[in-house]
């Protein structure tokens, strides 16, 4: 595989995480810097291990891996989508103040359902020559670059969206949920 189709690769590998890190920007109030970083980077160590993990089972088990991941993916991306839209409109006797910044837990799950297609890609390298090192580090790299920037867009947008900013971001890792099941049909 050449650079170009490895970079081409990484950065097609990190639009899912990109859409879902504009729902958790649109949740925070104002999202800094540090934290767009943070959740990039957690974002971005998951995106790199799970092709390793691919590219691992993909040496024994390939059929398996390709057959299921979309459907863990929409299964992991959906439960979370609920639980953000249930946060934003569940009644609370008090305002409460948008969170600074998301649980580790919550984030990882995230990247986690969106980083399931990387693992299926591990496997599919698995079969063809490549360095899986230097494309995990790439999918690594572009996925806490767009993440980042998610976050940040999601930020400026949560201005504009209110009270329902969470809502907003459950309906979006819902639609990667969905738009990943379906582009295996």
């Amino acid at each position: 595989m050449n650079p170009i189709a490895l970079l081409l690769l990484a950065f097609a590998m990190s639009t899912d995480a990109f859409a879902a890190a504009i729902g958790k920007g649109a949740s925070l109030k104002k999202p800094q810097f540090s934290e767009a970083l943070r959740m990039g980077l957690i974002f971005g160590s998951i995106e790199a291990i799970t092709p390793l993990i691919g590219w691992l089972m993909g040496k024994s088990a390939a059929v398996y891996v390709q057959a299921w991941a979309h459907w863990i993916a929409f299964f992991l991306l959906v439960a979370l989508g609920l639980h953000m839209i249930y946060e934003g409109v569940k009644p609370s006797s008090e305002v409460a103040e948008k969170p600074a910044k998301h649980s580790f837990l919550k984030v990882s799950l995230t990247a986690l359902g969106t980083s399931i297609d990387a693992m299926a890609v591990g496997v599919g390298l698995a079969f063809i020559k490549v360095n899986i090192w230097i494309a995990a580090g790439l999918i690594g790299l572009a996925t806490t670059l767009m993440v980042t920037l998610g976050v940040m867009i999601g930020g400026a947008v949560s201005s504009l969206l209110g009270n329902r900013a969470e809502v907003f971001g459950g309906f979006t890792l819902i639609g990667v949920g969905v738009w990943i099941l379906s582009g295996h049909f």
